[in-house]
């Protein structure tokens, strides 16, 4: 762990999460001297799955993970949560145990705010929980578009869907997407519950058939409709 204060790091604040957005700067300024900060070193564990701590999060610098590992070990990834995002809200809301695992990505800046005091914030600006419900039901529509994928999609065909979430999530510009920088091939295995080397395999193919092309530290996709019709039209 870098660093752990009760003050925000220079330079840091709340200014750019999301959920907070309906706060005046004012407002967020005070909050952010409610918050303990901490700085997370890249693959240092947040949260640990099944605490019963139940502090917010708000991301005010890198990335953190949303991961839960299997049996056998095998880790899978549910979300990346950049700056301005937040994670914990759960077991702030109803008290139960943590539900996964929080991984820093990157250095990553926290600023952590007791379940008590989100409380006092949700009941005194009702905007911001509108925002956190917002949030909260893109992650169940989410959760349910990811559940139908496992449930009727061969590997292939996930990892295919995959690609195109990532594409659509950085702007598609008429039938080509970029994907920057290029996804690691296990986070993307992580994601739809696969072996890195199924990636592997499957991007060399579109690669060859010329659907995909590396350019620097870009994967490019270059025909969206085309891979997305594959989507459905081919199963291992």
């Amino acid at each position: 762990m870098v660093n752990d204060t009760r003050h925000p790091p220079i330079r840091d604040t709340l200014d750019a999460v999301e959920i907070l957005k309906p706060l005046t700067p004012d407002e967020r300024r005070q909050l952010g001297q409610r918050c303990r900060w901490k700085t997370w070193e890249p693959g240092e564990q947040i949260i640990d799955r099944e605490t019963e701590s139940n502090d917010v999060y708000f991301v005010a610098r890198g990335t953190a993970r949303v991961v839960n590992y299997g049996l056998s070990g095998r880790e899978v990834s549910f979300d990346d949560i950049p700056m301005g995002g937040s994670f914990g809200e759960l077991a702030a809301i109803d008290g139960g145990r943590r539900s996964a695992n929080v991984v820093a990505v990157d250095q990553t800046t926290t600023a952590i705010i007791p379940a008590k005091a989100f409380h006092e914030v949700l009941v005194e600006h009702p905007a911001v929980t509108m925002a956190l419900l917002k949030r909260l039901a893109r992650i169940v529509r989410a959760s349910t578009g990811r559940i139908m994928d496992l449930s009727t999609l061969g590997a292939q065909n996930r990892i295919y869907a995959e690609l195109l979430r990532l594409a659509r999530q950085s702007g598609v510009e008429g039938n080509t997407g970029v994907l920057q920088p290029i996804p690691v091939h296990s986070d993307i295995a992580a994601r739809v519950s696969t072996t890195r080397e199924t990636v592997a395999r499957v991007l060399s193919d579109l690669q060859r058939r010329s659907l995909v092309r590396r350019e620097k530290n870009s994967l490019v996709i270059a025909n969206v409709d085309r891979l997305s019709a594959m989507v459905e039209e081919f199963s291992e």
